[in-house]
C-alpha cells in the first residue's frame, strides 16, 4: 500500500510542514472545523486530537456535534465553543478554509494571534497560514489527516482509525462519488488495518429517529421536480420541525435522498428560517453544485455544497433559479 513518502512530492512537504508545526509547539492546540459539522469535520477532528494526544500534547477541541454523530466522541473529549484563546496556543483549522472565519466553529478566529495550520480539501481555499496541507483532489479531510498522523509518528490505534474511516466513508457517499481515487482505497485499506469499524459505523449511521420520519413526510409534500425533472427541490420550515416534533439536525440527509431521483442531475434541500435560507445542494455528472452555491456567495464542492442568503426564500428562489439555469446551460455545452 502507498503512503505519504510516494505521494507527490509538494504534498508530501506540506504534510510534513504541517507535522513539525504540531509537533513542535509546546503549547495547547486548538483543533476546529466548520459550522453543522459532518462525518468529514467531525471524524478528522477526532482523529487528529486523538493522535496529538497520544503523543502527550495538550489538545482543545470545541465542536456541537450534531445527534446523528453523537455515538462517536468519547465522553468529556470535545468541549463547549471557547469565550476566549488558551495562552500560547497553536489552532489547526480541518476542513474548511481559515481564511473565512464566519465558517470556522468553536472559536473566534478573527481574535486570535497565534499561528494556524490547515488541512482542508476545498477548491475554494485561500492557502494562507503558518503551515497547510490543501488538495481539492482528495475526496475528504480525513484523507490528508491520515497521513499527518503518520508523518506525526503517533501510535496508530483503532480509536484514531475509525473516526478517520468515518470521514473518508461519509464524503464518498459510502465510496461511491467518483470522486474516489484509487489512494482513498488505499488510504482506506490502511485505516481498516489499524482497526477502523467499518461495520459498526455504518450501522451507527443508518439508525433516525421516529421524528427524522415524520418530517420526512412534511418535506416531500413540498418536493417539486423543476427544468424538466433535472432539479429536484424541497423544503423545510420551523412549522413542520414543530409538526413533527424534529429539529434541524433531523433535516440534514434528505438532500442525499433528493438526489436519487431518477433523471436529477441537482437536488436542493432549502432550510428556511424566515428571515434567512440556508441551502444544501448535491449534484452529478457534469453538473456542478459547487458553481451553484459559489454564485449565491456560498461554496464547497463540485457535488456538494451549501450557501447561507440572509434573505427570505420568496426573494432568494429567483436568485436560485437564475444560478441554476446558468449551470444547467454550462453543463449542457461542457465536454463530459
Amino acid at each position: 500500500m502507498t503512503g505519504i513518502n510516494e505521494a507527490a512530492p509538494a504534498y508530501a512537504q506540506d504534510v510534513t510542514a504541517v507535522a513539525t508545526k504540531l509537533r513542535g509547539h509546546s503549547g495547547p492546540i486548538v483543533v476546529l472545523s466548520h459550522e453543522n459539522p459532518d462525518g468529514d469535520a467531525l471524524g478528522s477532528v477526532l482523529g487528529l486530537t486523538r493522535a496529538l494526544r497520544a503523543l502527550g500534547k495538550t489538545v482543545v477541541a470545541p465542536m456541537d456535534v450534531p445527534r446523528y454523530l453523537r455515538f462517536l466522541p468519547e465522553a468529556g473529549e470535545l468541549s463547549p465553543p471557547l469565550t476566549e484563546w488558551p495562552a500560547d496556543a497553536l489552532a489547526a483549522v480541518l476542513d474548511v478554509d481559515n481564511n473565512d472565519p464566519a465558517r470556522v466553529a468553536g472559536a473566534d478566529l478573527t481574535t486570535f494571534t497565534g499561528e494556524v495550520v490547515n488541512i482542508d480539501h476545498h477548491g475554494t481555499n485561500a492557502r494562507r497560514a503558518a503551515a497547510l496541507v490543501v488538495d481539492p483532489g482528495q475526496p475528504a479531510t480525513a484523507m490528508m489527516v491520515a497521513d499527518v498522523v503518520d508523518a506525526l509518528g503517533a501510535p496508530w490505534s483503532e480509536a484514531i482509525a475509525t473516526p478517520l474511516m468515518l470521514g473518508l466513508s461519509t464524503d464518498t457517499g459510502s465510496f461511491r462519488f467518483d470522486s474516489v481515487t484509487p489512494e482513498t482505497f488505499e488510504v482506506a485499506a490502511r485505516l481498516r488495518a489499524h482497526g477502523a469499524r467499518l461495520g459498526w459505523l455504518n450501522d451507527q449511521l443508518g439508525q433516525n429517529p421516529r421524528a427524522y420520519y415524520l418530517l420526512l413526510r412534511e418535506v416531500l409534500g413540498t418536493l417539486e421536480f423543476l427544468f424538466g425533472g433535472r432539479v429536484v427541490l424541497a423544503r423545510v420550515d420551523e412549522a413542520m420541525l414543530a409538526q413533527a416534533g424534529a429539529t434541524w439536525e433531523d433535516v440534514e440527509s434528505y438532500v442525499s435522498l433528493l438526489r436519487s431521483a431518477q433523471g436529477a442531475v441537482l437536488a436542493v434541500m432549502v432550510k428556511d428560517f424566515g428571515d434567512r435560507v440556508k441551502l444544501s445542494l448535491r449534484s452529478r455528472g457534469n453538473v456542478s453544485a459547487q458553481n451553484v452555491a459559489v454564485a449565491l456567495g456560498g461554496g464547497g464542492h463540485v457535488p456538494a455544497a451549501g450557501a447561507s442568503i440572509p434573505l427570505p426564500y420568496a426573494e432568494v428562489w429567483p436568485r436560485l433559479e437564475q444560478a441554476i439555469a446558468a449551470e444547467l446551460a454550462r453543463a449542457e455545452t461542457a465536454p463530459s
